[in-house]
């Protein structure tokens, strides 16, 4: 069994927190043992970052450099994909199929980040007088990014790539589920050229390790992606400390399915937004809202399309299956319960699934009993009741479970999208162009896609229009400056007889200058 240490100042070091067990989702085996790190190694890990910020070697590094030191951090993740993408399958359980498909768009950031550092112009105000302001941006200091399970290497660099843009020194603490391939990363950006110090990855429990990073005062931005509760707990703490704050929390992305819409497309949109990543996103499409008047086919073929999905699930390694497990026991349970609570009171009945799978793969004889694979699984509203009224309604289930509402006009549709404190993503179906840019500008919603679900890009702004789903956003120039404060320089390049002639301020002149 691997033993993996701390990736602290620039080196692997032993951790002094209790270690945690690495676990197979699929199998239920741990294959891993991860250090942890203490209050004390936090320490080190600040005071590391500190140092190396204020020397100026990353900090103060040309533009130019910094960008060279990107683009070779995306060549060299590109070389090691052949060891990044079996292990963020095994580490998640996510299919091998879905790794092959995101980790390599990774090096995207990378390279997105470096050219904005080579194209970037620097402001001149209009300031009165003979006077040059310019404004520059500088980087903040010691930052913190706190990751979750779902995407651990995606949402790793979706956050590195900018901060070390910008010139800060990072300590990212990965999830305690899923912390491996964040630790092989640092190692590749380290022969990148990041020097020492700069990047230091600190594995362990948010209520060790992720307070003691989030507490500290020399930490100058934390930049968190995971639950609702755990951001406002971490903004409480970050906002007495004056530092700077960035978080993607929850989501119940609806998706409004007009009559409009092609429904070939939608039911495939709806699959994917639901089921990749076994549900287990921000954004996955979990409230599908459909225009009654194509309900009956649309369930028809949606069933059909779910069924298929089942089929064709097996071991996560196996390249033709299609959806992996749960990250966790606990999570299994957690979707469990909210099923049986959609259906205790008639709310909702299966359209398709509902249940954990304890049966073999009929594409490759895995045994999913001993892992944590959920069906995936259609809810819909009964005849007397309506599935709007349940907790999966209203909660982020974070599993392959989708509710079915239907509706009459656009206002009800409008209205059953934005019944939620969430406002993270959104999915609209129609072919009709005006009907999309109308209901698109009254979805509560920080992402919104029309005939698509859950495109991402490193130029497009990533994050909540609620508070319950974040504050600011990732990807773009936004991002960018986020880690970064504005710095303003205000030369005089009058001579010196102009100058005197306007600003002696306590000379004998009946005419003086202020600003």
């Amino acid at each position: 069994m691997d033993t993996h240490m701390l990736w602290l100042a620039g080196k692997e070091q032993e951790g002094h927190g209790d270690p945690i067990s690495i676990e197979d989702p699929a199998t239920g085996e741990t294959f891993a043992i991860c250090h942890t790190a203490s209050q004390s190694d936090v320490e080190i890990a600040i005071t590391s970052a500190h140092q190396a910020f204020e020397s100026g070697v990353w900090s103060r590094a040309s533009r130019h450099h910094r960008a060279d030191v990107l683009e070779k951090c995306a060549v060299l993740l590109t070389d090691a994909l052949p060891d990044l993408i079996p292990l963020e399958s095994r580490q998640t359980g996510r299919v091998i199929r879905e790794m092959n498909a995101q980790v390599p768009s990774l090096t995207r950031w990378f390279k997105y980040y470096a050219s904005l550092l080579r194209v970037e112009e620097r402001s001149v105000l209009p300031t009165v007088g003979k006077l040059h302001n310019f404004i520059d941006r500088v980087p903040l200091g010691v930052v913190v990014q706190i990751t979750p399970f779902n995407h651990p290497l995606l949402i790793a660099v979706k956050k590195l790539a900018p901060a070390l843009a910008a010139g800060n020194s990072v300590i990212i603490k990965p999830s305690e589920l899923t912390p491996l391939t964040t630790l092989l990363l640092a190692k590749i950006l380290q022969k990148a050229g990041i020097p020492d110090g700069v990047l230091s990855v600190l594995p362990g429990l948010g209520a060790v390790t992720g307070k003691a990073l989030v507490e500290h005062p020399l930490v100058r931005k934390v930049d968190v992606t995971g639950g609702t509760e755990a951001g406002r707990a971490i903004g409480k703490i970050v906002g007495s400390n004056l530092a700077k704050y960035t978080a993607e929390l929850g989501g119940k992305a609806p998706v409004i399915v007009f009559e409009k819409a092609d429904i070939d497309m939608a039911v495939n949109g709806i699959a994917f937004g639901s089921f990749i990543a076994s549900g287990q996103t921000c954004v996955a499409s979990t409230r599908i809202i459909v225009q009654s008047t194509i309900i009956n086919a649309l369930l028809h073929k949606l069933k059909a399309k779910v069924e298929s999905i089942t089929q064709r699930m097996g071991d996560p390694s196996n390249k033709d299956s299609t959806m992996g497990p749960l990250i966790s026991e606990r999570q299994l349970r957690r979707v469990e319960r909210l099923v049986e609570q959609a259906q205790e009171h008639r709310y909702a009945v299966p359209l398709v699934g509902g249940k954990r799978m304890t049966n073999r793969s009929n594409l490759d004889g895995f045994d999913f009993s001993k892992g944590y694979f959920f069906e995936p699984t259609v809810l819909v509203s009964t005849e007397s009741q309506s599935v709007t009224k349940t907790s999966l309604w209203k909660e982020e289930a974070f599993g392959p479970v989708i509710v079915m509402a239907t509706f009459e006009d656009e206002e009800e549709a409008i209205s059953l999208a934005n019944d939620t404190e969430f406002g993270l993503g959104a999915g609209i179906w129609t072919q009709d162009v005006s009907q999309a840019f109308r209901v698109s500008e009254r979805i509560r919603a920080g992402i919104t896609w029309v005939n698509t679900h859950h495109r991402n890009d490193p130029s497009s702004p990533w994050g909540g229009a609620t508070n319950a789903s974040g504050v600011g956003s990732e990807n773009g120039v936004e991002a960018y400056h986020a880690y970064t404060t504005t710095k303003s320089t205000i030369i005089n390049y009058a001579s010196p007889e102009e100058s005197l002639a306007a600003d002696d301020w306590f000379g004998t002149m009946e005419r003086v200058r202020y600003g």
